[in-house]
């Protein structure tokens, strides 16, 4: 199998102990599984329980420049433009379409989100299903 693709990579954002987030580029290792028998298999791997699947759209322009979190710990996978993430610590990366990203920033200092592209973005978000604690 090539290179690239036993791995799937994708970037997290996340908050620090001090309320300032972050990146940080990660991967998994994909491991073939029977996935659509009779045929052959496909390189799978679990990822997070998802609670929700919807859509979202940035107008061309848009500027998300007030910093924020976001509301929920969900992967965002882009599918048409492109847009830049500036964490709170400054550092800034962009997200294309096809690019997966990992939003787990949902509390402290946040991000600011710019769309970059010279078309709307369409990202499918997938909110993360986190479990649910009891008070004990």
């Amino acid at each position: 199998m090539e290179e690239n693709r036993d791995r799937a990579k994708y970037v997290r954002i996340y908050t620090d102990e001090a309320g300032e987030s972050h990146f940080e580029d990660l991967e998994t290792e994909l491991i073939f599984m029977e996935f659509a028998p009779p045929e052959a298999p496909l390189a799978t791997a679990p990822f997070l329980p998802s609670a929700k699947i919807e859509w979202l759209g940035a107008p061309l322009g848009w500027e998300g420049d007030v910093p924020h979190p976001v509301p929920t710990k969900s992967v965002f996978f882009t599918t048409q433009g492109e847009y830049e993430v500036t964490a709170s610590d400054g550092d800034v990366r962009r997200f294309p379409a096809s690019a997966a990203f990992l939003l787990e920033d949902t509390w402290g200092k946040g991000h600011r989100t710019t769309v970059t592209s010279d078309t709307d973005v369409v990202i499918m978000v997938v909110a993360v299903d986190e479990p649910k604690t009891t008070g004990v």
